[in-house]
Parts: structure tokens; sequence; C-alpha cells
């Protein structure tokens, strides 16, 4: 384990924004971990936990501690006739974790292919995408607090998990950190492609029965086509979460803009499409100098090259108060913003 200084994290975010940190270190281990965080002389330093830098805009150098968690390894851990516990390290990349369970034919997470970033940092953002969420093949995690150095788990219910959000975006955020997490997958999958451009694309291929390989190629080949790939340009993929509206502020909002799309969510809320929003404002494809709205998905805010995480905040904060004067609904940021 070695600390370095002064380390610029350009390479280290996807947004491609060129900030330094002050100390930064890479652990491949929870052996590792624990020696750090027990370590006095890091014991009052700020810590920021970093796992692909695909869901975070920085705005400033970091004064503190960064720890990149790398923890490697994918295993099957136990298995049944109809079940599959599969327990992969935080620091591997989370598409490498949809592409051995497609392999294997274990289903659940088929439709998260291509979202970027790693393992640990999925249950945090509770991810998901057409149609599924993480939650819904999570078992539990293992991980460590940072003030204590102690190792514990939680469970689902315990991770507290929402649209985009868990207990470690909230009260446990920058308190714990993820080191490993285990997903029941299904052995006998049964595919899932009801989410409008899916259910399109799979029914082209014309078969009587679909695999979770068909899902995953379909979306991924969708997501590679609307999304920007962040080596090309800098971005972190949905800038902002969908809204969740009650049903009359939907229906008031439907009277003047009548084709509105909206989703009843199983809270009885109405989601509505924050790119749709964005878009019908004017912002889809509009850039001002380096930094813009992409012109293929107007959720994604982009880095043509070179620009501050402020300059990208500030068209972010323009992005939301159109919004709220068109539509008078408030987005919120997905992305974590330091």
């Amino acid at each position: 384990m070695k600390i370095q200084k002064n380390i610029s994290l350009k390479s280290k975010n996807t947004f491609g924004i060129d900030v330094c940190a002050a100390k930064y270190v890479d652990i491949l281990d929870e052996n590792e971990l624990i020696d750090l965080l027990s370590q006095s002389t890091f014991k009052d330093e700020p810590k920021l936990i970093l796992g692909g830098g695909s869901n975070i805009l920085f705005t400033q150098d970091y004064k503190g501690l960064v720890i990149k968690i790398s923890i490697p390894g994918i295993k099957i851990i136990f298995e049944d006739e109809q079940t599959c516990l599969v327990k992969a390290g935080a620091g591997v990349i989370w598409n490498d974790l949809v592409l051995f369970a497609v392999e294997k034919n274990l289903g659940g997470i088929e439709n998260l292919v291509s979202i970027p970033g790693t393992v640990g940092a999925a249950p945090v953002q509770n991810i998901g995408a057409y149609g599924e969420e993480l939650q819904n093949s999570f078992h539990s995690l293992k991980g460590i607090f940072i003030n204590t150095a102690d190792e514990t788990v939680f469970d689902k219910d315990e991770c507290q998990f929402a649209y985009r959000d868990s207990i470690f975006k909230r009260e446990l955020r920058e308190k714990f950190i993820i080191t490993y997490v285990i997903l029941q997958l299904n052995k006998n999958p049964q595919p899932v492609f009801n989410y409008g451009m899916v259910k399109t694309e799979m029914e082209k291929l014309h078969k009587d029965k679909y695999s979770i390989k068909d899902v995953s190629d379909t979306i991924a080949k969708i997501r590679d086509e609307k999304l920007p790939n962040p080596t090309s340009i800098g971005n972190a993929g949905s800038f902002f979460k969908n809204p969740e509206i009650d049903k009359d502020q939907f229906l008031e909002i439907k009277k003047e803009h009548p084709d509105t799309p909206g989703f009843t969510t199983p809270n009885s809320m109405v989601k509505v499409p924050a790119g749709w929003l964005i878009e019908k404002c004017g912002w889809k494809g509009k850039r001002i100098n380096n930094v813009g709205v992409h012109a293929n998905q107007a959720l994604v805010l982009v880095n043509y090259g070179n620009s501050r995480g402020l300059d990208i905040l500030n068209l972010a904060a323009e992005i939301k108060i159109s919004v709220l004067k068109t539509f008078g609904i408030e987005l919120t940021e997905e992305v974590n913003i330091y």
C-alpha cells in the first residue's frame, strides 16, 4: 500500500475533470483497507471513496485522502436448483460482473449491462436501467466503517434501497466503505424486456424463445448508440434522476403539455423522464463553450474537453431552472458532486 501525494484525478473520473488529490491510495484487499483506517496518521483526514469515477463531478481539488477501491474477484459461493449466490469484489468493473452472469445463464442483472462503474458503487446508487434495479437481485454486502475500521455485513433491508438511493448515499455517506457485494441470481431466468425500445428491438430478432444474452446484447447495442463513450467524450451518464411527482401534479402538467410521458410507480407516484423534460426545454444538443448536453440523450451532460467541474455544474443549474419554470418540476442530480 503506497500513499501518493498531489495526484491528478483527471484519468480517474469519467467526466475527465482535472483536479488534484492531496493524498491518494489504491486498495487491493480488505486487510490493506483496515490497516489504512487504523493508522492514527489518517484518523482526522477527510476521505473520499472512489470506485470507477463514473458517477462523480469534481468542482475543486480534494484536500484530503482519496481511497480508490480496487478489490478484485468474482466467484460463486452457493447454489441450489433455483438460485446462485455470486460474490464480487468492490473493485470489479460492473459490466464484467454482468457478462460473467450472462455467460453462465444466471438471470437478474442482464438489463444492467454496459452501466459504467464498479461493483462497490452499484449499491450506493441502487443502479437501474430498462425496468430493472440492482435491489431486485441484491442479497447482501460487506464493508468497513471508516472511523472504527470495524467490518460488518448489510442485508437488503438494511441498505434501505430507493430510487437511485440507499443508506450509503445518505446516513452512511463518507462513513462506510463497501468491500464485497453478493447477488442472488436465477438459474432458470425469465428475460424481462417490456421496456419500450428494448421490446421493439427484441421483437426484431423473431425468436420463439429469448435468452438473457439476447436481452443484454440488445440493451448493450441501444446504450452504445444512445450514450457517449466516456473515453471519447467526458460524461457521467445520466446526470439527473427521473423525477417522481404525484398524480394531481402530473394531470395539471398534461393540461398544458398533453404529450408529457409518465409512468406510474409502485408507490402510486408518476415518474416523468428527465431527458424528455430537458429536451422539451430546448437543451438537447446545446453547447456552451466546452460543456453541453449530448445530441442523442438530453439526460447526459458532457465535457467536450478541458472544462471545469463548475462549468458543468452551472450548466446543470440553468437546466434545472428552465425545467422548473416550464413544468414546475424540480430536477435532482444523480451524480455525486464534490
